[in-house]
């Protein structure tokens, strides 16, 4: 069968990387590089005892390690393609793709990145994983949402897949915005580019959810405002200038009036100033009416993404609404559950890169491996997914 697909470009490795990359097993890292290959970014890490996963290979037999911004530098996290040439294959002495590296955050095939290759990396390692989202909105009630700080759509596209309708959106990266719109229905109408602080797009953003709603009631808005001050001791953390994104968070939800609000954001928040930071936040929304409930960290590989990948979420709700909120894990190492989507089960399948760097746009005769490479490619829903992978 023949199939195209987009994106599937990686990185240009240099000299010295590669020759780093090729002594790096299948699972290993930069403890497998010999001393006899020079490097100042090695000497660093040896001296600091660095995290196993720099330069790090996948294995096909596992979930990927999470996939960050840095996903074209070996030396910063486990971003090598699995295949070593010991299994019997040809090694792929390179990084993983744009698109691998969104079959690992669980983007459909059918999602194209636009862009810059820089821009390309914030879209993909930024991305809330759209199969955790999906199960995310699964466990709310409601149908209509708001998604502030929206990126490329990984939320969206999960609320989409759970049925849920987008009535606003903003973002302030122009080519992030182009990315949105390519992919979704009527996404120019539903998305504001622009700064969320400027108070003209503030009114653009109230104006386009009213007109979207025609005359129903916001159920939910979600978002991921960067949080980077809120690390500072000995100042109210609310007047931190750097903390303006979490502020416009409270007030686009102060006049929305949402049944219900999800806040996303890295699990160190959890841990910062020993706590008050996040008891702080959750005031906030307190003081707006909600019931705000404790803070839980998710796995994403416990939703059917090939990933290990934490992140923190916080929900409130009007005294009114009731949720069913964390969502219950849908796969696990147990034998009671579908096991863990795997590297091998998402990207298996795809085009080898032997030499140079791939393509934007590439076709090649194509032949499913995984049940999870048949749901990526839409040719399975997740429910007849879900069911074939439980029989196992």
């Amino acid at each position: 069968m023949k199939k195209t697909i987009f994106n599937h470009q990686t990185n240009k490795l240099s000299d010295l990387d590669l020759r780093m990359v090729k002594a790096v097993p299948a699972g290993g890292n930069w403890q497998h590089i010999p001393d006899s290959i020079p490097s100042k970014r090695l000497e660093q890490i040896r001296a600091s005892g660095g995290r196993t996963t720099y330069y790090g290979r996948l294995k096909y037999e596992n979930p990927s390690y999470t996939i960050s911004t840095f996903f074209n530098r070996p030396g910063n996290g486990c971003y090598i393609h699995p295949d070593d040439g010991k299994n019997g294959n040809r090694p792929q002495h390179r990084l993983i793709t744009f698109r691998e590296a969104a079959r690992l955050q669980s983007f459909p095939d059918e999602f194209v990145f636009m862009g810059t290759k820089t821009s390309k990396l914030k879209q993909i390692g930024n991305a809330v994983p759209p199969l955790l989202a999906r199960a995310l909105a699964l466990s709310l009630p409601g149908k209509t949402y708001v998604d502030l700080f929206c990126g490329a759509g990984g939320m969206s596209l999960g609320f989409e897949k759970a049925g849920k309708e987008l009535v606003g959106a903003i973002e302030v990266e122009s080519k992030i915005c182009d990315t949105f719109r390519k992919n979704f229905v009527n996404g120019e109408c539903k998305l504001i580019e622009g700064d969320i602080c400027d108070l003209q797009n503030q009114e653009k953003l109230f104006k386009l959810v009213k007109n979207n709603l025609k005359g129903r009631k916001l159920d939910i808005v979600v978002g991921g405002p960067p949080c980077q001050g809120f690390s500072l001791a000995g100042k109210r953390m609310i007047d931190d200038d750097r903390n303006v994104l979490f502020k416009e968070f409270v007030s686009i939800v102060k006049k929305l009036k949402p049944k219900i609000f999800l806040m996303e954001n890295v699990t160190g928040l959890l841990s910062m100033s020993k706590g008050a930071v996040i008891k702080e936040i959750m005031s906030y929304f307190s003081q707006l009416g909600y019931i705000v409930e404790n803070p839980v960290i998710l796995k994403a590989e416990d939703f059917g993404v090939p990933q290990k990948r934490r992140r923190m979420f916080l929900l409130g709700h009007l005294p009114d609404v009731d949720v069913n909120f964390p969502p219950k894990p849908l796969f696990s190492k147990d034998n009671c559950m579908p096991s863990l989507m795997t590297v091998y089960d998402a990207i298996s399948d795809l085009l080898p890169i032997y030499d140079g760097m791939g393509d934007d746009v590439t076709e090649f005769d194509w032949k499913p491996r995984t049940k999870y490479q048949e749901y990526i490619t839409g040719s399975i829903s997740f429910d007849q997914f879900y069911k074939a992978v439980s029989r196992k």
